[in-house]
């Protein structure tokens, strides 16, 4: 695959042809515009493009992985990790969250891949932090220790925030097995975005995560009741189900479903194996 010309994140939206609100649908635009690369995201381990999508007379920001551009991974078969971020919204919109940016799968300039719509993060917005402290302060929750120097550790904590939490759930129901810093996005409508979901819908357990504050914690109530939805629409021959079989494997929604099954009946947040590093690498 050619590759376009590689710019930094931080510039996107200084791109020439800056792109306008949407007036059509979201799905539509990204599902039949035309997409126009605009520069590659530097330092993604698989392909991430940068584009315009225009439709109708609207036009806005997104960004194309094509499948050509997916890195192999040992644990994954080849060619799926598309796939699988499509997976991830359809269940965040299962679940009513809204957690994850639009996102279709459709042929590109470069082939076959996942389209996203791009969500600018609010740089003011602050989810994660370093405290010397021993113990997590008001509004927030300990993760755990974290190397800062040759000999010096701090406290790593992520905010206490319902948004978040529901994140924590939807990871651990998609079995997200790299939840990093830097795929979460708080937009400056307040609202809360995740990316990157390559790594999801593995039937061996495979979560990792950043997110481990409310670990073996009591799930509230507002969790309990959209897993039981959720419960129900896995059920065989729903929309859902009929539309995760075009995405992943038959074993993949059996274990999809063995673990919303499993979160209601423990009705507590998961907690690390012990079997892995529990949190990926890098963190950030």
């Amino acid at each position: 695959m050619p590759a376009p010309e590689r710019i930094p994140a931080g510039s996107m939206t200084e791109l020439p042809g800056a792109p306008s609100a949407p007036t059509v649908p979201v799905i539509d635009l990204l599902a039949k515009g035309e997409l126009t690369v605009r520069g590659q995201v530097r330092e993604a381990s698989n392909a991430v493009l940068y584009c315009s999508v225009a439709h109708e007379g609207a036009e806005t920001a997104c960004v194309y992985k094509p499948v050509a551009g997916e890195r192999p991974l040992w644990d994954f078969p080849d060619g799926t990790l598309a796939q699988r971020e499509v997976a991830a919204y359809e269940l965040s919109e299962a679940t009513g969250w809204g957690l994850v940016p639009p996102t279709v799968l459709r042929d590109g300039p470069y082939g076959e891949g996942m389209v996203q719509l791009w969500v600018e993060a609010d740089p003011g917005a602050s989810l994660l932090a370093l405290t010397e402290d021993e113990e997590a302060g008001e509004g927030w929750k300990a993760v755990g220790p974290a190397q800062v120097g040759e000999d010096r550790t701090a406290l790593l904590v992520h905010a206490d925030s319902p948004d978040l939490r529901r994140l924590a759930v939807l990871d651990a129901v998609i079995n997200n097995g790299d939840r990093k810093g830097g795929h979460l996005l708080p937009a400056p409508d307040g609202r809360l975005y995740a990316i990157d979901h390559g790594v999801t819908f593995n039937v061996e357990d495979k979560l990792r995560t950043l997110l481990w504050g409310w670990a073996g914690e009591k799930l509230p109530a507002e969790a309990t009741d959209v897993l039981e939805r959720l419960d129900a629409s896995l059920a065989s021959g729903t929309p859902l189900t009929t539309r995760l079989a075009q995405l992943l494997t038959a074993a993949e929604v059996d274990a999809l479903r063995g673990r919303v099954t499993l979160l209601r009946t423990t009705g507590r947040h998961p907690e690390p194996s012990g079997q892995w590093p529990a949190i990926p690498w890098p963190p950030v």
